[in-house]
């Protein structure tokens, strides 16, 4: 029975004694292999709460062996997320620009106002307008698919043309 008090690590004095026999040589096991970048006396800090956590659980003689592999855990799961970290950086940068964000939020006004004319305008022009446009149709194929002659497409697409510049500044559509 007295074994099992001097093993139990939840006492404070027995997981004292654990703390400064493994604490140095944790630090040093993980600079050694992980170098100073990653911050090992963090993780040896964590391991030692993780073993504090899991004080009953743990017996004396595993803790030297809990401490390192669950240090050795968090090292390896840092390094996964700085490898994440580093992939979505490198996926974002890419796909940044030089744009500031005064231009990028004036885009978002105009495109908004886009939208706002577009819904104003009726619906025939603004079908015949987006399936020439957006969906790239030619005034024989909109006419077909409308209806109506291509004179007609035609006088729809220049009307909700007419209106949209009227409407936004700087407006101009290839």
């Amino acid at each position: 029975m007295a074994k099992e008090l001097h093993e139990d690590i939840c006492n404070e004095v027995i997981f004292e004694r654990i703390y400064n026999t493994y604490s140095k040589d944790l630090n040093n096991f993980l600079y050694y292999k992980y170098g100073a970048e990653l911050n090992p006396s963090d993780k040896a800090q964590d391991a030692f709460i993780k073993l504090w956590d899991n004080c009953k659980k743990v017996t004396f003689s595993k803790a030297k062996s809990f401490l390192f592999t669950v240090a050795n855990n968090l090292m390896l799961n840092d390094i996964k997320h700085q490898k994440v970290v580093l992939k979505y950086q490198k996926l974002h940068t890419n796909a940044s620009s030089n744009e500031t964000p005064e231009f990028i939020f004036e885009q978002e006004q105009y495109l908004e106002r886009y939208k706002k004319v577009l819904e104003s305008l009726k619906e025939e022009q603004r079908v015949a307008f987006l399936l020439n446009k957006v969906e790239g149709k030619k005034h024989s194929e909109i006419a077909e698919i409308l209806g109506v002659t291509q004179k007609v497409v035609e006088y729809r697409i220049y009307s909700a043309f007419k209106i949209l510049k009227a409407e936004l500044e700087n407006f101009s559509i290839k």
